[in-house]
């Protein structure tokens, strides 16, 4: 199996020992906020904060997470956190992320989100275009 072409690195965190599990590796849902960590700051580089999308009336919640894990990640490992919107539609979002062992490069665990476009009082609504096309940017 072929390791898929690399998505624009985001950030990078340490896994700290509260994050693993029993067995010594990281436990399975702190891979969720760290795919959080790497949409936030994607859209941080950008100049468009989370925070200021809901300050423009648009909340993002995920409606749909898949993670595959490829690798263990551990205690003290440093981890590269890479992602980007590979699909954008009326009113939603899909965002891919890869992380990867920053020592070696060791892909450890990839998947997509996908978020609905809401109003603040839960109302689907379509992205202006501005929004589209910040997400439509070549993620590569």
């Amino acid at each position: 199996m072929t390791a898929p072409p690399k998505l624009p690195s985001v950030a990078q965190l340490r896994v700290l020992y509260a994050d693993t599990d029993q067995m010594g590796v990281v436990n399975n849902v702190i891979y969720l906020r760290w795919l959080e960590i790497g949409r936030a700051e994607w859209l941080r580089q950008r100049g468009q904060p989370y925070k200021q999308l809901e300050k423009l009336g648009y909340l993002l919640p995920v409606v749909e997470a898949h993670l595959r894990y490829r690798e263990p990640a551990r205690y003290d490992d440093v981890v590269d956190v890479a992602g980007a919107p590979t699909e954008v539609r009326a009113a939603s979002v899909k965002f891919e992320y890869q992380l990867r062992r920053a020592a070696d490069g060791v892909l450890l665990c990839e998947g997509w989100t996908t978020h609905a476009c809401l109003s603040p009082d839960g109302k689907v609504r379509r992205f202006p275009p501005e929004l589209t096309s910040l997400f439509q940017a070549d993620p590569r």
